[in-house]
Parts: structure tokens; sequence; C-alpha cells
């Protein structure tokens, strides 16, 4: 993390965050399936409920961002007309964020943020020369040419997305990428369980949750599986570098892991500081904390 000296820019495409972050909450394709509803009655008090559990913190991006130093303008893309967006309003204007008016050309077409946004973002990296950091809050794939371009001109590119709705392609593009989900402050959303009957219908939906729960469970495993294989590869390029069995600073392994993969975080897997994801792997890594420096090396059995 920079220690405050940078000056940042942040760009939200807030329709891309907010209908992902409804997917995420609600199941996939949920927004797709409520959009016509939402549209035509937003104070239905069932339309409400769901929206209000949806609902984005946005104080948690911006503060997130506001780590890596002076915020120097930060905007939001969307139409802001539109029921679901308009109750952020009040609270993008309380932390100065500017809301860009996007007018789609048809009730279900792209309202076209991607480009205005990235034709902005271009535009202010050339106005205003000190800016250092780059944070794109989107998740579409149409955002790597923009990462790339930022990066070609010396900022330093953080991207922040939903999981599972992120393109891995716009995490690779980017220095380092941060899941919405693993924000402080942000809940993970939690489905209540409901009561089952015994109709045809009811034992086909059963199963098809049990399925989608069974294949979640394996998609974890799996990402668990791909740190620990990101961690060995890490540690083996450190080793490369220096001296087969000399120690390594922790921070420079995550660094490295973070070059390799910038979508890598240690919250999202389920641990609370980088630390404890290295006590996890004890059988592939040794962890030597001295004070408050954390060394580590590649145990010579999996060598």
């Amino acid at each position: 993390m920079a220690e405050n000296a940078g000056r940042v820019a942040v760009y939200l495409d807030f329709d891309n965050i907010v209908i992902s972050w409804y997917d995420r909450v609600h199941g996939r394709n949920a927004y797709g399936k409520d959009r016509q509803r939402i549209t035509d009655d937003p104070n239905d008090a069932a339309v409400t409920e769901r929206l209000r559990q949806a609902m984005i913190e946005v104080g948690a991006i911006i503060d997130y961002a506001s780590s890596f130093g002076t915020l120097v303008l930060t905007r939001a893309y969307a139409d802001w007309s539109s029921p679901v967006n308009a109750e952020y309003r009040s609270q993008l204007v309380a932390r100065a964020v500017d809301l860009v008016q996007l007018f789609p050309a048809a009730a279900y077409a792209k309202n076209g943020a991607d480009i205005r946004l990235a034709v902005d973002a271009v535009e202010d990296m050339f106005r205003l020369p000190d800016l250092t950091h780059v944070v794109i809050v989107a998740g579409d794939s149409d955002y790597v040419p923009l990462a790339q371009r930022c990066k070609r001109l010396g900022r330093y590119v953080i991207g922040v997305g939903v999981a599972g709705s992120t393109a891995k392609s716009l995490a690779a593009a980017c220095d380092e990428f941060e899941s919405y989900d693993s924000l402080p402050g942000v809940a993970r959303p939690v489905k209540a369980e409901t009561t089952t009957t015994t109709t045809t219908k009811d034992k086909s939906a059963t199963k098809t949750a049990a399925a989608t729960r069974k294949a979640k469970a394996a998609a974890k495993v799996d990402d668990q599986g791909e740190a620990t294989a990101l961690l060995e590869r890490a540690l083996r390029l450190g080793h490369d570098k220096a001296e087969a069995d000399e120690w390594l600073h922790s921070s420079a392994v995550k660094t490295q892991m973070r070059r390799m993969d910038p979508s890598f975080s240690e919250k999202a897997l389920g641990y609370r500081s980088f630390s404890e994801f290295l006590k996890s792997r004890d059988d592939i890594a040794e962890l030597e904390e001295t004070g408050h420096e954390r060394l580590i090396r590649l145990r010579e059995t999996s060598s």
C-alpha cells in the first residue's frame, strides 16, 4: 500500500457494480429477471426489499481508494434517473463524487459508460500529469485497454470488482485487483434457508439449489488450490534470485504473488491476514516470525 503520497483518480461504472452485486446477492442473472419489475413498480414492497438487500456500500469503495493517497477526483457513471441508482445519489454527493449522467439509447441497451469513462480517464491523465494512481471500479473486459493504457502512461492501476462477475482479463491487466466482497465494511451476502415442500416443482428447486451449493464449494476448493500453487511459484522465483534456502520477506512474496495474479486476496479466501494464509500452507512453506519481521521459505521436502 502506498504511504498516502499518491494522487488518486477513481472511476466507477456504477451500473456495472450495482447489477453485479445484485446478481451476487440474489443469484445468477437475478437483475435481468427483475429488471422490468423494478422499472414498472420500484415502490413495491418486495422490490424495495430485494434492492435493500443488494445495496452497495459506497463508502467502502471510496475509503479503499483513499488508502492509496489523496483523492483528486472521483466520478460515477450511470443513468441517475433509474430508481436503482437514484437511491445512491445523496450518498455519492456526500462523498464528493461527481455524478456523470448517461442516457441509454434504448430501454435495454448499454449506456456507453465504458466509452465515456475511458475517454475521461485518458483525458484526465494528460490534463493532470501528477496523477499517480487510477482506480477502476468495474468488472467488464471492455476496460482492459484502458487499464493497459494507464499503465503505459506510468500510472499504478487498481481494479475493484464483484467476485464471480469480473473478467479475469481485467484483473490481470491491473497492477492490483481487489474483490468488492473483501473490502472492509462490506458484508458478504448470506442467503436464508427456506422451508421445502413435497411438490415436484419444489423438489426440483431444492435439487438445483443443492447442485449450486456443491458447485460453489468446488469452486472454493479450486480457488484454494490455485492460491497454493501461486504461493509455491512465488517462493521458487524468490529462491531463484537468491540462495536456494534463503529466507524471504513475506511482504516481498505477497508482492510477487500480486504481480503474477493481481486478483489474489487472502481475505477473499477467508483469511484475516497474509500470515494466517501462510500458516495454512505449512506443508509447503516455513514461516519464521521474529518481532515485526516475518520471513518465509519453501520447505525442503517440496523442493
